[in-house]
């Protein structure tokens, strides 16, 4: 069930641009299903300062919609707090995150999603004593 959950929640945001991706900053994929899905690939990690992250959409072909996945190391954060025109929506899959938005903070376990208005002060760190994993979704 949260499963199906995560997977339409991320069909609602990703794919109705997805589908219709013209814009010159994005890249013409040929249909079919074989070009659109993107099964996990470890050779294909982008190390950061806290962990890793693994990019399912980039923001050229999902016609700025983007998916990431962010690992993040007990302790850590990708990045300290910071703020962007963009919104952008995180979902807890494994760990504890604990979330900062415009001062105040929350702790969030798996299967919780933080929504991050444009230009809010936001950022998240991992609270946890394990591996954090959480999903991105953002709009450039």
């Amino acid at each position: 069930m949260k499963t199906k959950i995560v997977l339409i929640l991320l069909a609602m945001t990703i794919l109705p641009n997805f589908l219709t991706a013209q814009q010159k900053d994005t890249v013409n994929i040929q249909p079919g299903i074989k070009n659109y899905v993107n099964q996990f690939d470890s050779t294909k990690l982008s190390p950061t300062n806290a962990g890793y992250q693994y990019w399912f959409v980039d923001k050229k072909i999902g016609n700025g919609k983007t998916l990431k996945l962010s690992v993040v190391k007990p302790g850590s954060a990708t990045h300290p707090p910071h703020k962007h025109a963009e919104p952008e929506i995180f979902y807890i899959l494994e760990g504890t995150a604990m979330l900062y938005l415009n001062g105040d903070s929350a702790v969030a376990k798996p299967n919780s999603s933080f929504y991050c208005p444009p230009m809010s002060m936001h950022g998240l760190r991992n609270a946890g004593k394990s591996t954090l994993k959480y999903l991105v979704i953002k709009d450039y």
